[in-house]
Formats: structure tokens, C-alpha cells, sequence
């Protein structure tokens, strides 16, 4: 049950960080409901080894420290992706201003306009692409329409 209280100190922390409720990463985990997840994290009920790769992969954090905590045989907390605002005591990424803001707007982002985002940032992207993305982007933020990659408006529900 060691194991089980260390594992869920991460979950927590890794859950905080992402700015996720227990009952929003408990919709991400396959088999769990947001009671499991408060147990989880209070030590108290041990997941399995899917449902803490779905966490990871909700949270943002790495599979290996998970599954590792789990087994008892990590020296080091979970790595996030971002800091958190409000625990200073969580480890973190560091990151700039400028790729927090990326981050927020991805996630803020419709489908299509992440989608267009990855291409962009992978290199595939052209000016039309560019265009749509940003238009995307700024609709996010102000719940307006989006652009697909083909230049047609669609109403955001």
C-alpha cells in the first residue's frame, strides 16, 4: 500500500497540473469513475497498469514514472508538461511565456485547428494553412466560427 500512497501523490500532482477535476480525468480513464480516482489518489485503490498509462497520457505526465512508482522503483516524481500556477512544488517543465500561451490555445482550440497547429509545426504547413490556423485560433478564444483546412466556415456549438 506504500506504493499505492506514492503513486497517488503523483496523480494528484500530475492532475492538478493539467488543471483537471477527478471527475474530468476519470472520463479519460477507461473503467474508472471520479470516486476511483479520489481513492487512487488518496492511496487507497490501486489502478491498473492501462488505466495509469491513460492517466499519464491525460495528465501529460510520463508512463514510466507512473508504472515505475507502481512498481516501487522510482527515485524521482512525475515530469510535467507545464507548471502549474498554483503549487510551486510540483516538478516541472520550465517553459516560456510564449509556449504557454501555445498551450493554452491548443487547448482551447476546436479539432480542425489543432489539427492544422501540428501540421504547421511539423513543417508541412503553406501561407493558406497559416492563415486558417490563426483564424482558428482566435475564434477559440472568442468562441466564434472556425476554418477547416479547406477554407470553409463552420459554426462552433
Amino acid at each position: 500500500m506504500a506504493n499505492a500512497k506514492k503513486v497517488g501523490t503523483l496523480i494528484k500532482k500530475a492532475r492538478t497540473a493539467a488543471g483537471l477535476t477527478q471527475e474530468q480525468l476519470s472520463r479519460k480513464v477507461k473503467g474508472a469513475n471520479a470516486s476511483d480516482i479520489g481513492r487512487a489518489e488518496r492511496g487507497e485503490k490501486e489502478l491498473t497498469t492501462e488505466q495509469l498509462k491513460q492517466v499519464a497520457k491525460a495528465t501529460g505526465v510520463t508512463q514510466k514514472s507512473l508504472l515505475d512508482a507502481a512498481k516501487g522503483t522510482s527515485s524521482k516524481p512525475a515530469s510535467t508538461a507545464s507548471k502549474p500556477a498554483s503549487n510551486a512544488n510540483t516538478t516541472s517543465m520550465k517553459v516560456t511565456a510564449t509556449e504557454r500561451k501555445l498551450v493554452e490555445a491548443y487547448r482551447k482550440a476546436d479539432s480542425q485547428t489543432k489539427k492544422n497547429a501540428l501540421k504547421l509545426l511539423k513543417g508541412g504547413g503553406n501561407e493558406v494553412l497559416a492563415g486558417n490556423l490563426l483564424s482558428g485560433v482566435l475564434n477559440s478564444l472568442t468562441g466564434k466560427r472556425s476554418v477547416d483546412e479547406e477554407g470553409e466556415e463552420s459554426e462552433e456549438e
